[in-house]
């Protein structure tokens, strides 16, 4: 249910000047459980074990017959029920899931999220029933069920989704097989991930630091600063590599059975199908990118190792800042005024919302040892409110990721009154809202900037974090592409997986990136691969839809605030077709994603002119 964004994309990382930030708020997540030993938390534990065993008992093996009865209401009470018990289990694991990021390393979060996870896996094996026994009813009976029964018929969308996974379902025992299972595989290799990446330490000149401070360098004006940050990442990395070459076979080998069992053709098709995206759709967009990265990175690239004095830039390079970047701490307050202005100016509404994150403390900002690393917005459940997890220190990327993650929670928070079952958005289109405010963050900042070498050095950046959204995730995608399409053939090696790593990297980069020595680990810390197979495209997709979108609102007169506020409204009840009619964009016309990507190679030309 979470949606993360990391270092890889210019998210915040820890480095000096935590004085000048202000004060940082923690999340207060009382309004979920008041603590990890709170009595509501045990009765809602009980609750929930019991809520699911009695709810397959009383309707397991009864759903045929309830269709049957199309007018009496059953399916539409077994439904308002299974939500009910969704939710409920949601709400617990969302908590248990929000403790352990705040602090990996710690044995009782940890403890505590273990036990949970197990716990909900039981509670949800007794629901495993609900969706396949649905699914095995004749499409003629759920249509007149849905008309003749108001309270089914609510939940149209999401049956009819539902019933797009069909030709993959297996039978119940086998369902319930890796649904228990999942525990101790899939779900087991992405916490060993978690913690051991929680602690890795880095040494530099003796000061063993964690994972964000040390990217964090990467960022440094003093290019032998990055150098040894870079250095000491591949060290790190190199020492480990082992741990998490096993950890990226294992669980490649574990997609690989599980797509086989259920028919999937492409390495790929389970995620299209969880984004409810055509392949086709996908293939064109990682077509479009591939095509144009000599016109949007390559050209960049070599634009920018000419500012920074050099012939080729080194891997560690690619995001160094300009002569001209503010280098000045950004403090929290600032950070906070300068997103509520931006999305205020585009409705006051929106803002209104963004704003009660900060007001009831729905952050948690400060870099802490043992805590999850990157930023994320999670949703939890209706009942209650999403959270944003950040990493701030105050760098200008930092306020992009708080617009980016704010973006996230103003979805959640609009998507939820469509309850459990309907709020979640495929994660093609929950990169919109996201990349959107970012975009509202960075246009309104660079409408108030009258001196020529800051603007420049805005539109670079501006640059850089798209050329990391979209063509540095295409390569990634490709990367997994080479990654599960090699493993089917046997394990894969350590000096394989660099080498798939290394051949992604230096097409997408191009010629003006020399990749050094040791940036062959650098794939292992990329949290996606391992979390949400193939997850990576949605952060393309997003921000050339949204380059899309913002073209669109830039010319329209009047009403666009409101259809776009219905589109996040939909939540998952509509098919991006749908979503972007309104707005006169079509995501299958191969021609829509020229669009993004000219908005992109647009800026660089106006980097030019102003170099």
């Amino acid at each position: 249910m979470r949606t993360m964004r990391n270092d890889m994309m210019g998210a915040a990382e820890a480095g000096h000047g935590a004085a000048a930030l202000g004060d940082l708020p923690e999340w207060d997540l009382s309004d979920l459980y008041s603590g990890i030993d709170a009595p509501e938390l045990k009765a809602d534990l009980d609750k929930a074990a019991r809520d699911a065993a009695s709810f397959e008992s009383r309707w397991k093996g009864t759903l045929a017959a309830e269709a049957e009865k199309a007018a009496s209401g059953g399916l539409g009470e077994a439904l308002r029920d299974f939500e009910a018990i969704e939710e409920l289990i949601g709400r617990i694991a969302s908590y248990a899931g929000l403790v352990y990021a705040g602090d990996t390393s710690d044995p009782k979060r940890a403890k505590l999220y273990g036990d949970i996870q197990e716990k909900m896996t039981d509670a949800s094996a007794h629901l495993l029933f609900f969706a396949l026994e649905l699914n095995l009813i004749d499409d003629e009976l759920i249509l007149k069920a849905m008309d003749a029964d108001p309270a089914f018929g609510h939940y149209r969308p999401w049956i009819l989704d539902l019933r797009k996974d069909r030709p993959y379902q297996l039978e119940d025992r086998i369902e319930q097989l890796f649904h228990e299972k999942s525990i101790t595989g899939r779900g087991a290799w992405n916490r060993l991930f978690d913690e051991t990446m929680t602690d890795l330490r880095f040494d530099i000149d003796g000061e063993q630091l964690s994972l964000e401070p040390t990217l964090n360098r990467l960022q440094d004006a003093d290019g032998k600063v990055r150098q040894q940050a870079s250095e000491a990442l591949a060290a790190t990395f190199g020492e480990n590599l082992r741990t998490f070459t096993l950890i990226t076979n294992t669980l490649a080998k574990d997609k690989e059975i599980s797509d086989r069992w259920r028919g999937f053709q492409d390495i790929a098709d389970s995620r299209h199908l969880a984004n409810r995206v055509e392949k086709s759709v996908v293939d064109a967009l990682a077509a479009a990118v591939h095509e144009a990265y000599p016109r949007l990175s390559h050209r960049y690239y070599q634009m920018k190792a000419r500012w920074l004095g050099m012939d080729v830039m080194n891997h560690w390079d690619r995001n160094a800042p300009l002569a001209d970047t503010p280098q000045a701490t950004i403090g929290w307050n600032q950070a906070k005024d300068t997103v509520l202005s931006a999305y205020s100016r585009f409705s006051p509404e929106m803002a209104d919302i963004a704003r009660s994150f900060f007001d009831k403390n729905w952050i948690d900002a400060p870099v802490r040892p043992g805590k999850t690393p990157g930023a994320f917005a999670h949703p939890t459940v209706p009942s209650a409110h999403p959270y944003v997890l950040l990493n701030y220190m105050g760098k200008p990327r930092d306020v992009m990721t708080l617009a980016h993650e704010l973006g996230h929670g103003v979805h959640q928070v609009l998507a939820g009154a469509q309850g459990p079952l309907m709020a979640s958005t495929p994660l093609t289109l929950a990169e919109t809202a996201s990349v959107f405010g970012e975009m509202l963050t960075f246009r309104m900042l660079l409408d108030q900037t009258r001196d020529r070498r800051e603007r420049k050095a805005m539109l670079a950046q501006k640059v850089e974090d798209m050329i990391n959204t979209v063509v540095r995730q295409i390569a990634f995608y490709e990367f997994e592409r080479k990654v599960h399409t090699e493993r089917r053939n046997g394990e894969l090696t350590s000096d394989q997986l660099g080498q798939f790593w290394l051949e992604v990297q230096a097409e997408s980069l191009g010629p003006a990136v020399k990749l050094r020595e040791g940036y062959e680990t650098f794939w292992t810390y990329i949290p996606h691969f391992i979390h949400s197979p193939f997850y990576v495209y949605a952060y393309a997709f997003g921000d050339c839809l949204v380059n899309s979108l913002y073209a669109v609102y830039q010319n329209a007169e009047r009403g666009f605030q409101e259809k776009y506020f219905e589109m996040l409204k939909a939540g998952g009840t509509k098919h991006h077709s749908e979503l972007l009619k309104p707005f006169g964009l079509d995501a299958t016309d191969p021609k829509f994603w020229q669009i993004g990507l000219s908005v992109i190679s647009g800026l660089i030309d106006e980097l030019e002119a102003l170099d």
